[in-house]
């Protein structure tokens, strides 16, 4: 599950800036001074790696066998500003959480 989790990690950052680009300049410049280039390059950058970042959220949500409402929540991470990089950092929480309680303490000597 390992790699599961750095795809989803590395393509819901790419995810994220491409949807902060578009947003926060892509946008003023379309509509504030009628320059529509970032919105048309970055937009459809931005729709194709939405649907990367789908599939690795679909392959992550099977492996991690969650149910189907944490699944559908992480996969609209990526259509709000800023929200992909606190998705990321919750499901990489939720899967961190297992592995520590799995690990043994240390016996100490007496």
């Amino acid at each position: 599950m390992g790699a599961a989790l750095t795809r989803y990690r590395v393509i819901a950052w790419i995810v994220g800036v491409a949807l902060i680009l578009l947003v926060v300049i892509g946008m003023p410049l379309k509509y504030a001074f009628d320059n529509p280039v970032v919105v048309e390059t970055v937009g459809q950058a931005h729709g194709f790696l939405y649907m990367v970042y789908l599939l690795a959220a679909f392959d992550l949500s099977r492996r991690a066998e969650w149910p189907l409402k944490r699944m559908l929540l992480v996969m609209l991470a990526g259509t709000v500003p800023f929200v992909s990089f606190y998705a990321e950092r919750r499901v990489t929480g939720w899967l961190a959480a297992p592995r520590q309680e799995q690990t043994p303490e240390p016996v100490l000597p007496r």
